[in-house]
């Protein structure tokens, strides 16, 4: 990531000296999104989306104060109810191998399983934009990651 000094100018949210902890905010958010050339929207809730291949990922704060980011990446294949204990196990081994995301399945009221990820960090004290940085590359690149071995399970389509 260049210096913040540099990319965003005297008030940005990326602006300051880079060490500098600062608290997580939707504009930090989106400031290190646009820095890394990330198209994201704002959902109907306020949070940040972006598509990555044939998923989308979100970028939520959570927490009483919003101090806890969560990356989560929801794949974009889509399975029949019928193959929902083999996602749960290939969850258990995905989570059992990796650190990142962590994986669940989730059915949707229309009867659909689908795979989730979540990288999730408590930020309470503060973050510099070079660390946010690479918790949301972590965030996206294990999502992405988790959602192409998702693709490649039998009897998935995308909508």
């Amino acid at each position: 990531m260049a210096s913040p000094e540099i990319e965003d100018g005297p008030d940005g949210p990326l602006a300051g000296h880079p060490q500098t902890l600062r608290p997580l905010t939707r504009e930090l958010i989106a400031a290190v999104l646009a820095n890394r050339g990330y198209a994201v929207a704002e959902d109907a809730d306020g949070d940040l989306v972006g598509r990555w291949e044939e998923s989308l990922i979100w970028f939520y704060r959570r927490g009483t104060a919003g101090e806890v980011l969560q990356v989560r990446t929801v794949a974009g294949h889509r399975f029949g109810i019928e193959h929902v204990p083999d996602l749960y196990a290939f969850c258990n081994s995905w989570n059992h191998d990796r650190l990142w995301p962590k994986a669940f399945v989730h059915v949707a009221d229309d009867g659909l399983a689908q795979v989730c990820g979540e990288v999730t960090t408590d930020l309470e004290r503060g973050v510099t934009p070079h660390q946010l940085d690479q918790l949301i590359d972590c965030g996206i690149v294990t999502g992405c990651q988790l959602a192409a071995e998702v693709g490649r399970r039998p009897g998935g389509s995308l909508p």
